[in-house]
């Protein structure tokens, strides 16, 4: 079975605020109180595409899994489990868009989850708002007895990524502030110097 599932968001924020936004979310020093799911992440590579201009980036996040239902905690020995992801982004500045793919590269003969995220400015306030979009598929691979284990643990990572998409969002939010805030005192500080 797969489960999956859309959500949609508007930030009322500029497409280049929310896209660096997205890149501090995880070295944000109050993002681990709200991403506790999130155990540590890594940038693999980094590289500019000179045809198109076009960022590529890739890190490695390890996240805990959601507590385990019984008959899984009592198989595998702990309440939760450490997931390694691979997360690749694509921003390409010119079409103003930004394209997040994160996979999980272990547990794979268990369960598949892939998160796709796609942020653009909103065509009808292109330079004030930002379009988010997040399509997400888990498939669970159990063995036929463990069939009805295997639902609930795919509908409790969905209820988790839910959540954590949420916080997540939470996250890119305060950062677009943060932001927003050194903008304006790094332009305040410039009107000060120029009339020196």
């Amino acid at each position: 079975m797969v489960r999956a599932y859309t959500q949609s968001h508007v930030y009322h924020h500029p497409w280049d605020r929310v896209t660096a936004a997205s890149f501090r979310k995880f070295t944000d020093p109050a993002s681990p109180s709200t991403l506790t799911h999130v155990v540590d992440v890594h940038t693999l590579s980094r590289r500019v595409d000179p045809a198109r201009a076009s960022l590529h980036v890739s890190r490695s996040i390890t996240v805990r899994s959601p507590q385990l239902p019984f008959l899984l905690r009592r198989v595998v020995g702990a309440d939760s489990l450490l997931c390694h992801c691979v997360e690749s982004t694509v921003v390409d500045p010119s079409a103003r868009s930004m394209e997040v793919v994160t996979t999980n590269s272990s547990l794979r003969s268990l369960i598949e989850v892939e998160e796709r995220s796609y942020f653009h400015p909103d065509p009808s306030s292109p330079d004030d708002r930002t379009l988010f979009r997040q399509e997400t598929r888990i498939r669970c691979k159990p063995l036929s007895a463990l069939a009805a284990v295997a639902e609930k643990v795919e509908q409790r990572c969905a209820e988790r990524f839910l959540q954590n998409s949420a916080k997540g969002r939470e996250v890119i939010e305060r950062i677009c502030n943060y932001i927003e805030k050194e903008g304006s005192a790094a332009a305040a500080a410039a009107a000060a110097a120029a009339t020196l």
